[in-house]
């Protein structure tokens, strides 16, 4: 074999092993694109939103006290900011709607009451207090008891705290807490702010 033969086999031989390095790294490289560019073709689960989130509370509330469902009928009062109870927003009172939907569909029986200063939250104790106002809405509807809730603004979350008292007596018969993503939506939801 020639010389000149010899040098062409070389050449040949490093130019396709070049091809297939180069082939080789293309290819590498755009796996590489899809792995950390915007290839990623499992999208992120969404943020579960507040009529999700009302219903898992009210099928905890039921499953937690399947007796609930005894102290039907229900009036709904609206949720109150945490801290300022004579204040509510569109949350407060789109939260207890929500809420009094679902726990309707787990078997309680809602009385529809559109309630104006029905309740109030003692800010030095703590304590519930059942004004004179909600007594006569439930003797009046026959209300054996009452849905309500607070809710208070973090950073990154909206803490809903809701629970079902009895009307005579106060007691807690049912209670649930969430938290709601703090992202835009909510934000416009919780600006609603007013009395109730």
């Amino acid at each position: 074999m020639s010389a000149m033969s010899i040098a062409f086999t070389h050449l040949t031989r490093h130019l396709t092993a070049a091809k297939w390095l180069t082939a080789s790294l293309f290819a590498l490289s755009l796996t590489g694109c899809s792995a950390l560019g915007g290839g990623n073709m499992q999208q992120q689960e969404p943020d579960p939103d507040l009529p999700e989130l009302a219903q898992k509370a009210a099928e905890q509330m039921v499953a937690s006290n399947p007796e609930l469902t005894r102290y039907s009928p229900m009036i709904a009062a609206t949720f109150v900011s945490i801290d300022n109870l004579s204040q509510s927003s569109t949350l407060g009172r789109i939260g207890s709607e929500l809420m009094a939907s679902a726990l309707g569909r787990q078997g309680m029986q809602v009385r529809e009451v559109k309630m104006r200063d029905s309740l109030f939250i003692e800010e030095s104790v703590g304590e519930l207090i059942l004004s004179r106002t909600v007594q006569r809405l439930s003797a009046q509807h026959d209300a054996r008891s009452i849905l309500m809730g607070t809710y208070a603004q973090g950073l990154d979350y909206v803490y809903i705290s809701a629970r079902v008292v009895r009307s005579s007596d106060a007691m807690v018969l049912g209670s649930a807490d969430f938290r709601l993503p703090l992202n835009n939506n909510t934000r416009s939801l919780l600006e609603g702010q007013g009395g109730w």
